[in-house]
């Protein structure tokens, strides 16, 4: 299947959302197109050695604001993930053939969830984020939900996009968590002692 894309310089995930200033000439061109036809676009992480070749369908669910000059506001949500066939130069905007695919590996158990979230909001709150997951189901996946609000570096992300087992995903997740914990909770610690006049209350 051919769909437009938009590259650009994050990791989208299915069921999170994305807010978008459109302004180029061509995506404004491609966005008045989805939304006359109601279809998606196909969101990659654009990279210094190119695109990357899995990315995530991107559905717009509400103009936010249009502009005198033809520039939009938009709100997105993540949905299918796809990997890049073949590019399509052909128009002003970048298409590709794509094949979409989901996971087809084993699905994590809940109480790998429930680790997780535990871990996701401790590295939260160590790192002074404020952020609350919402309408999380633990009976479904929710590593995507969680890895949104990450505080990491793009590269993981997408790594976590291309995944295509809820159990490996979760897994991965919470050995980055693990990785990160250490160094924010002596960070913390660090915090409390100089607040304290070097003094733990």
């Amino acid at each position: 299947m051919k769909v437009p894309l938009f590259p650009l310089d994050i990791v989208l995930f299915p069921e999170t959302p994305l807010p978008l200033h459109v302004f180029e000439e061509r995506y404004k061109e491609m966005i008045d197109e989805c939304l006359a036809e109601r279809t998606g676009f196909g969101v990659v992480r654009a990279q210094q050695d190119g695109l990357a070749v899995i990315g995530c369908m991107a559905q717009i669910v509400s103009v936010l604001q249009k502009y005198d000059d033809g520039r939009l506001d938009i709100l997105c949500e993540g949905r299918e993930r796809f990997e890049i066939e073949m590019l399509d130069n052909s128009r002003d905007f970048l298409q590709a053939e794509v094949d979409f695919f989901g996971d087809d590996g084993a699905a994590s158990t809940r109480q790998s969830r429930e680790e997780c979230l535990a871990l996701h909001m401790e590295v939260l709150e160590l790192a002074g984020i404020d952020h609350q997951p919402s309408h999380l189901d633990l009976n479904a996946p929710i590593a995507f939900q969680l890895a949104w609000a990450l505080p990491s570096d793009l590269g993981f992300k997408q790594q976590l996009l291309s995944i295509r087992s809820d159990a490996e995903r979760t897994r991965r997740l919470c050995e980055f968590y693990n990785t990160m914990l250490p160094k924010l909770r002596i960070g913390a610690h660090t915090s409390r002692v100089a607040h304290s006049n070097g003094h733990v209350m």
